[in-house]
């Protein structure tokens, strides 16, 4: 997996201060989308031991409240295979941050066999992620309002929560 940027001090993308990794690699293309050099698998640089330690690194202070993951897409196959063990490694080093990862997928496709995007590494993430942001970014329905999102039709699901009742349930900005 190649990755397109890392925001060390970010706000926008998730509550609180946060570290963001943006992914390389987006087969959705959505019209209007704000990160269009990220679609490209090979943007970037590879993420390698030196990037995961700086992004390790920078999360230690007691300022930044976790990690957020963009794209790109991180839920293409071959992202979620190489996010699975970092991420892992994330909660394990830092049980107290929370982890927001920002797809174009849908959670229930995600969640679903029959889904192409569906493999060994699609749950154990899911498992590890605090807010998934889904959906589709869809320029009609754009809104520059909306906390952690660009368009309406996107939403902020409690993971955790979700997975623990079976029912989706919504982050209040």
């Amino acid at each position: 997996m190649n990755y397109a940027n890392v925001k060390y001090i970010d706000i926008a993308n998730g509550s609180g201060v946060r570290t963001s990794l943006f992914v390389s690699g987006c087969t959705h293309r959505c019209p209007g989308c704000f990160n269009e050099e990220a679609w490209d698998f090979n943007a970037g640089l590879p993420f390698d031991e030196t990037i995961q330690k700086d992004i390790l690194d920078s999360l230690a202070p007691s300022y930044i409240s976790g990690l957020s993951v963009l794209g790109g897409e991180p839920f293409e196959p071959e992202n979620q295979r190489a996010l699975l063990p970092f991420l892992t490694k994330v909660k394990e080093v830092y049980p107290e941050k929370t982890i927001w990862v920002y797809t174009g997928d849908l959670l229930e496709d995600l969640l679903s066999e029959k889904n192409p995007r569906h493999t060994e590494a699609t749950e154990p993430l899911l498992s590890l992620i605090d807010v998934l942001v889904d959906g589709l970014f869809e320029e009609e329905k754009k809104d520059i309002t909306l906390k952690f999102r660009g368009s309406s039709n996107q939403r902020l699901i409690d993971l955790s929560q979700t997975l623990a009742s079976g029912t989706v349930a919504l982050l209040k900005p």
